[in-house]
């Protein structure tokens, strides 16, 4: 549904190489963001008491202030109908660019309701900086699908912050056909850059909810996203060759990832995230090219699982490449029978197609997991299965205790180095 990336699109974009800067512009100053559903957003209000009169006028005077010193644009006032079937896709883009020109701060409010929108390209730099966006209403991608891989994008801006709200981008005739094994257009994404997204909630996406593209600075805080476990290739979040992302007190239950980091994923932190149903948190799938950005300074920390396919995961195509994964922390998570709950998988190949010898290039190293608990669905809890010819080093494993069912639970280990401490349930094959 939502990309972050110096190029903005809705929805997962299938080729994110074809994005291309516009020339002139300094990409590292600029947010790009890509929205496909809606945002609700806090009102704020003050309402005077019978006493404390001195306090009320002070608290008045500094909202007449505040109020005087921002423009407001509501896109309702631009001729956006909330029916949910009147396309309100030019309203929403003259209400942008009325913001966009303004020399004052600019705020764009989305009331209650459904807003239909076919498509809408928001793009700055603007006159102003820090524009904010409240949602309080849900945005509607069209029924159905079609060929296009762009939503909702807002690109080329500075310091915007999305407040709130639903997106909805109504995928399930694109799941129908994924599912029927048809051949069907790619789905949609959103993108971004240099943004705080606060309190969202993301529905149903065609594909990956978030994708974060060649992006930095990134904060999304109390985030839901959903769609059923069924639907094919929904990631939550997906991550790529972007840096300083934070993903903070989200719930997560899609048909796919949780949240996935690809190549080029660095200095990322993830806290309280609750994940299931969905594949887990995964770094992968790396090494599908020879030349690949490597993923480094990676912390996951008090998240919990429930149902999930995987919990911890590292995935990597088992054939060769230059890519690497080092200085990776997962702690303090909790498993509610996963059926992966620790895996290092370097023997990814659908089909068994061009992967000469299973063999990954991709050099694993200085890998933690600490403080891991819960139930397994399947006796291996614990799965470290490295490359032949680079295998894993450095990996820690601390206080684990992963029980299945009445039965003992097992640890499995191929081309791994590394070492144990503490409670280790089941016993380590370090």
């Amino acid at each position: 549904m939502i990309t972050i990336s110096h190029c903005v699109l809705l929805f997962p974009l299938p080729n994110p190489s074809s994005c291309q800067p516009l020339s002139g512009i300094t990409h590292d100053k600029y947010i790009h963001t890509s929205i496909l559903r809606n945002a609700s957003i806090p009102i704020f209000s003050i309402m005077a008491q019978p006493f404390g009169s001195l306090l009320a006028l002070l608290l008045f005077i500094s909202y007449l202030t505040t109020t005087m010193a921002t423009a407001a644009y509501n896109v309702v006032d631009f001729g956006a109908k909330p029916d949910g079937r009147t396309d309100a896709a030019k309203a929403f883009l003259a209400a942008w660019a009325a913001a966009c020109g303004s020399n004052k701060p600019a705020t764009i409010i989305v009331p209650s309701g459904g807003f239909l929108v076919s498509q809408a390209l928001f793009s700055g730099p603007c006159r102003n900086t820090g524009m904010r966006m409240f949602i309080k209403g849900t945005l509607m991608a069209p029924a159905g699908y079609g060929d296009s891989t762009q939503w909702i994008t807002i690109k080329y801006m500075e310091g915007l912050s999305i407040y709130g709200g639903t997106l909805d981008g109504r995928g399930q005739a694109f799941w129908a056909c994924k599912n029927a094994r048809r051949s069907c257009p790619y789905g949609a994404t959103v993108t971004s850059k240099n943004l705080l997204l606060s309190g969202i909630k993301l529905v149903n996406s065609e594909l990956f909810h978030m994708s974060i593209f060649a992006s930095s600075g990134i904060t999304l805080q109390g985030a839901t996203i959903t769609a059923p476990g069924d639907s094919p290739n929904t990631d939550g979040i997906h991550i790529q060759m972007s840096s300083f992302v934070t993903i903070t007190g989200s719930t997560m239950r899609t048909g796919d990832d949780c949240i996935s980091m690809g190549p080029g994923t660095t200095n990322v932190r993830i806290e309280n995230i609750k994940c299931g149903p969905g594949h887990g948190i995964s770094i992968g799938s790396l090494g599908g090219a020879s030349q690949e950005a490597g993923v480094q300074n990676i912390t996951v920390r008090s998240v919990e699982f429930t149902g999930t396919q995987n919990g911890l995961r590292v995935k990597t195509w088992g054939r060769p490449s230059n890519g690497f994964v080092r200085g990776v922390t997962f702690e303090h998570a909790v498993m509610n029978n996963v059926e992966n709950p620790i895996v290092v998988d370097q023997n990814y190949c659908p089909g068994i197609v061009n992967c000469p010898g299973r063999s990954s290039g991709i050099k694993i190293s200085q890998v933690k997991f600490n403080d891991v608990q819960g139930t397994s669905a399947t006796q291996v809890a614990v799965k470290l299965d490295c490359s032949p010819s680079n295998p894993c080093t450095g990996i820690e494993l601390q206080d684990i205790k992963l029980t299945y069912r009445n039965e003992r639970s097992l640890s499995y280990c191929k081309n791994v180095k590394g070492t144990a401490s503490g409670v280790m349930i089941p016993p380590s094959c370090l």
